[in-house]
């Protein structure tokens, strides 16, 4: 998420319900301000007659729409950007997409924007994504919003309609914190009110479009702001010299000046700076810069630089709102990684407060986020990070989430504010260790983790390693998912929120008992490979052994010792896995245990084997 434009360049957004005109605007916009080349006219014509939706006539919308997928269905799915450059001012526009599928491209413009474009169909009025879209516009700080109500031929120029929706608007706006509405009426497809003020709405007396957006004030950014440098490369020079590399987020740096390196606040001064390769003694918020520290400290790529006397706040746990844009939904326990600015470390969501009213964002109970739902969530980071809250900074508070396992990005996120309890939390020192305990048993400390569908055999395998190890003098610990469940996780249930948590706090344990020198074997069926990838991320390479007991669902049914498919299949036990819940078996497990092969006692030596190798 980058900083905010300078005063003289605007970035904005056009964005809104699917097939309210964006598109069409954004293009007549450019095309009416001569900004649009020969070539892209004529290609422009052609793909009136081909792909138009205006009888020939020229469509407008065709010049951002430049997949074939978009002309073939009528709707924006990437973000298209456009330059334009007026006498006045100097712009970077982008068309977001309207479509709800994509309200994760419409949340990466309003992200960079100064300001927005809310078209509205006047023939339609306010619908959902209008309130949708406004709702992520405040979240990502977006103060200035153009509302164009659009098609207003199409409903005779009508004062009143046009009066209706944009009170409603401001209404709304006002409530989510936005101040600044300016609503002008248009009509973009003939070109109305678009850069000159139309006399077909002679009732109007305000801006055109093209008007307002050269005009508007945009509060350029405050240069009296404290020193913020995210560092994103580090650079050699000719003599070996090392450069600090990275555009300044906030306030401005001269050579002399004390800094802080964050998040660990290690004091140094700046010893020679320069911008955009040039030597400079000074450089300003927005500037690319690469600058010497008079000490040979650790800084690099991730770190922050910060004034000396405005230390940046850093913590391993923060409070943030995330729009969540996966299939799958966010469930808290579950792990994830953050990427803030060019800093990515791993997560996990330890609580989730609540999700936000669509519309009004008023909080609302929830146990989980679905697609393109908004929520405020807890962040537990494995290593602290230097940040800012996204209202006084977006570069050092805006951050997006990327699934470990498909690296897939799933959510955006806006920090808030860090906890203080992160504060108050330190490991303590202690003198016997994991290694010390090991020696006192003789014993290399593993986790060996079970895991497969309720009925494949996890239990009386994993009972007879444990007979087996014990036989052989070493010192285990079963751990058994019904068991468990009698206990520690007694207060849980099997939804997929409850399983994640249930898995976190076994996992957790064990290592706990590893630490204490034990050979912990856990068996549970962990259907999710997340949740699989969670546990075994806590343990050093090789003291994790996952083993597949792989049993074929006809097979477990036909077992069924428990009668648990019987209730499944009658629905008097909801949530069971295999029927109505889904397994994710393993793709890499060390071990893979065909229970239709071999007979229980032979698949455990293989177990033993493996552990005494």
């Amino acid at each position: 998420m980058s900083a905010r434009a300078p005063h003289d360049f605007l970035r904005l957004i056009a964005c809104g319900s699917v097939d309210d005109g964006k598109s069409t605007l954004i293009g007549r916009l450019l095309h009416e301000a001569g900004r649009v080349p020969d070539d892209e006219k004529a290609a422009l014509a052609r793909a009136s007659a081909t792909h138009g939706t205006r009888g020939g006539d020229i469509d407008y919308a065709l010049l951002l729409d430049g997949l074939d997928a978009e002309r073939e269905q009528g709707i924006t799915i990437d973000v298209a950007w456009r330059h334009l450059q007026t006498a006045k001012r100097r712009f970077l526009i982008a068309d977001c997409p309207g479509h709800v599928q994509y309200t994760r491209n419409m949340a990466t413009g309003a992200s960079v924007a100064d300001l927005a474009i809310v078209l509205v169909d006047a023939t339609r009025g306010l619908l959902p994504q209008t309130f949708r879209h406004a709702a992520i516009l405040s979240l990502f700080g977006v103060r200035h919003v153009l509302l164009a109500v659009n098609k207003m031929d199409r409903v005779g120029y009508d004062r009143a309609v046009f009066d209706a929706i944009a009170t409603r608007f401001r209404d709304h706006a006002a409530k989510l914190g936005v101040p600044d509405v300016v609503a002008i009426p248009v009509a973009a497809a003939v070109g109305d009110n678009i850069t000159l003020r139309s006399p077909a709405i002679d009732w109007y007396r305000g801006p055109s479009v093209l008007e307002h957006l050269e005009t508007v004030v945009v509060a350029p950014p405050d240069a009296g702001q404290p020193l913020r440098l995210p560092l994103q490369s580090v650079l050699r020079d000719a003599a070996g010299g090392r450069w600090l590399a990275g555009t300044l987020a906030a306030g401005t740096v001269r050579v002399g000046d004390a800094v802080r390196v964050e998040p660990a606040g290690t004091p140094s001064r700046v010893a020679a700076l320069t911008v955009s390769g040039a030597p400079a003694e000074a450089a300003r918020v927005g500037q690319a810069v690469a600058l010497q520290l008079a000490d040979d400290v650790d800084a690099g790529r991730g770190h922050v630089l910060a004034a000396a006397d405005a230390p940046l706040a850093g913590s391993d746990q923060v409070v943030a709102d995330v729009l969540w844009f996966d299939e799958a939904p966010l469930l808290p326990g579950r792990r994830y990684q953050v990427k803030l600015g060019a800093r990515t470390v791993g997560t996990r969501i330890s609580e989730l407060k609540f999700r936000h009213d669509p519309q009004s964002l008023q909080p609302l109970a929830a146990k989980r986020l679905e697609f393109n739902e908004i929520g405020e969530i807890v962040l537990s980071l494995d290593a602290a990070v230097a940040y800012a809250p996204y209202a006084e900074n977006a570069v050092l508070g805006g951050f997006v989430l990327v699934d470990p396992i498909t690296r897939a990005t799933v959510g955006a996120g806006m920090i808030r504010h860090g906890l203080r309890r992160a504060d108050n939390l330190h490991w303590q020192a202690l003198d016997v260790d994991r290694k010390a305990r090991a020696a006192l048993k003789g014993q290399r400390p593993r986790c060996v983790w079970f895991t497969g569908l309720s009925g494949a055999g996890k239990s009386t395998i994993a009972n007879l390693v444990e007979r087996g190890l014990l036989a052989r003098g070493l010192h285990t610990y079963l751990l058994d998912g019904d068991n468990v469940r009698h206990g520690l996780n007694r207060d849980l249930g099997f939804t997929d929120e409850d399983r994640v948590e249930n898995l976190r706090r076994v996992a957790e344990v064990a290592k706990l008992m590893t630490d204490a020198g034990l050979v912990v074997l856990v068996s549970f069926i962990s259907p999710f490979r997340a949740e699989r990838a969670a546990a075994r991320a806590l343990f050093d390479a090789g003291d994790f052994i996952e083993v597949f007991v792989d049993t074929p669902l006809a097979e477990a049914e036909w077992r069924d010792v428990k009668g648990l498919y019987a209730k499944a299949r009658s629905g008097r036990l909801p949530n069971f896995t295999g029927i109505d819940s889904p397994y994710e078996p393993p793709e890499h497990a060390e071990l893979v245990l065909d229970t239709t092969q071999a007979p229980a006692d032979a698949l455990a030596e293989q177990v033993i084997a493996a552990l005494l190798d």
